[in-house]
């Protein structure tokens, strides 16, 4: 009976033993194998075009902190042409709803690329542009970017007091494409005027 009772003892001390290390230890690499499931990384393709599309904003970006509204016009050209929804083909197989909102998103760039185009005046080009980041930030977020770190900048007053803008740098340093070089009356002044909000890292 005593020899029963200790080898039921074992036996009891072995299974708690397998299922607090063992059965824990599984579970955990279940779980690792399910998260790296659903963060998969995007094909070198897919990456490319978004790096396309961001070359041709940033050198939108510079169009404007020179003043240098026929440069813009050019990006914008090139920026409208990579807004292109089948280069997001790929986010078609994810079910939680990345590729409808991203297509929202790249439709946006667009719809504001075309609109660029057709100002003549500066201020209402950069307000266009504008708009352009505030759609291509988001984007950006929602198809989970795998690119070189982008930082979401602000200026304060881009459009007058209190009239803030933002936009997207590939520099942490503060380069304002709102007022610029050549500002009519600041000149470059207030180039750097502006604060980092954000850093736009690869997943």
């Amino acid at each position: 009976m005593k020899k029963i009772l200790i080898l039921l003892i074992i036996v009891l001390g072995a299974f708690c033993i397998y299922w607090i290390f063992l059965k824990g230890k599984k579970e955990g690499i279940e779980m690792a194998k399910m998260e790296a499931m659903v963060v998969s990384s995007h094909s070198a393709t897919f990456n490319e075009g978004i790096d396309s599309l961001m070359n041709a904003y940033l050198s939108l970006k510079d169009a404007f902190v020179e003043a240098d509204s026929l440069s813009a016009k050019s990006a914008c050209k090139s920026l409208i042409l990579l807004a292109d929804s089948n280069r997001l083909a790929e986010l078609k197989k994810d079910s939680t709803g990345i590729y409808e909102s991203a297509i929202m998103q790249l439709s946006d760039v667009k719809a504001n690329a075309e609109s660029l185009i057709m100002q003549t005046n500066l201020t209402e080009m950069r307000q266009d542009f504008r708009m352009i980041g505030e759609s291509i930030y988001p984007l950006l977020k929602t198809i989970h970017y795998e690119g070189k770190t982008l930082y979401w900048q602000n200026c304060p007053m881009a459009f007058g007091e209190d009239k803030g803008a933002n936009w997207i740098s590939n520099t942490e340093e503060i380069i304002n494409p709102y007022l610029g070089k050549k500002h009519p009356e600041f000149k470059s002044g207030m180039l750097h005027c502006g604060e980092v909000k954000d850093s736009i890292k690869a997943k």
